[in-house]
C-alpha cells in the first residue's frame, strides 16, 4: 500500500473554496457593512440655553424678628417690620407665611387665649419706623391693607396664611408691618400661685417663614 496520502478530487476543492466564500459575503452582510449615501443638518451656531432663579429674600426694616418680645401682658400688640423681595429672575405666585414655635406652649398652641398675628402691607415704600416716637406710617394713600387679620399663631403653624393670592412679579418687593399679640383675657394668682393651665411665664422661640411658589408654568412657540 502507497505511503503518500490521497489527494482530494479537484471537484471537492472548488466545492469548499465556494463554500469559504459564500460565508465571508454573509458574514460581512450580517456586521451591517454597506456603502450608501447620508446627509446631516446643523444649527451653525449653538442654541444658548438658561434655567432660571426663584429667590427669596427677607431684611429687617429696623424692628424685625432679630429683637425679642418680653413681658407681654393680654392686650399688648408688638410690632415688627420686614421687607421681603422677590430677586430671582422668575416671576413667582403666592406668597405665603408660617409661623413654628420651638418650645410649644399654651401660646402658641391655643388658638384662643395664645398669640395672635396681624399683617399690614405698604405697597408705596418701606414703613417709616420711628423708634423714639414709637410710630410707624406708610404712605400709601388711604393706608396700608390688611393682608392677615388678627389669626391665630396656633392655626397658621399649621395652615399658611395667605399674603398675596397669585402672581409675584420678579423684583417685586413687599413692605410688611407683623404684629404680635396676647388677647385679652382674665386669670386669677391666688397667694402667689399662678391659676392651672395658665398664660403667664411662658416663653416661645417663633420661627417665621415666608414661601412663594414658581410661576405657572408655560409653553412657548416663539
Amino acid at each position: 500500500m502507497s505511503s503518500h496520502a490521497r489527494r482530494a478530487p479537484r471537484g471537492n476543492r472548488r466545492t469548499t473554496l465556494a463554500a469559504a466564500v459564500a460565508i465571508g459575503g454573509l458574514l460581512l452582510t450580517a456586521g451591517g457593512v454597506y456603502a450608501g449615501l447620508n446627509a446631516v443638518a446643523t444649527n451653525t451656531s449653538p442654541q444658548a440655553v438658561t434655567s432660571g432663579t426663584l429667590k427669596l429674600t427677607m431684611a429687617n426694616n429696623g424692628a424685625g424678628f432679630s429683637q425679642s418680645v418680653s413681658n407681654l401682658a393680654p392686650g399688648d400688640v408688638v410690632n415688627r417690620f420686614v421687607d421681603l423681595t422677590n430677586g430671582g429672575t422668575l416671576d413667582a405666585q403666592n406668597l405665603s407665611l408660617t409661623v413654628a414655635d420651638g418650645t410649644p406652649s399654651k401660646l402658641t398652641t391655643d388658638a384662643t387665649n395664645g398669640l395672635h398675628v396681624s399683617v399690614l402691607a405698604c405697597t408705596t415704600a418701606a414703613w417709616v419706623v420711628n423708634s423714639l416716637t414709637n410710630t410707624a406710617t406708610c404712605a400709601d394713600v388711604g393706608g396700608p391693607t390688611t393682608v392677615v387679620n388678627n389669626a391665630a399663631l396656633a392655626t397658621i403653624s399649621g395652615t399658611p396664611a395667605t399674603l398675596v393670592a397669585g402672581a409675584v412679579a420678579q423684583g417685586a418687593t413687599y413692605h410688611y408691618e407683623i404684629s404680635l399679640t396676647l388677647p385679652n383675657q382674665s386669670e386669677t394668682t391666688t397667694n402667689g400661685t399662678l391659676p392651672s393651665n395658665t398664660i403667664q411665664g411662658l416663653a416661645a422661640a417663633l420661627t417665621w417663614t415666608f414661601n412663594e411658589l414658581q410661576r405657572t408654568a408655560t409653553t412657548t412657540n416663539s
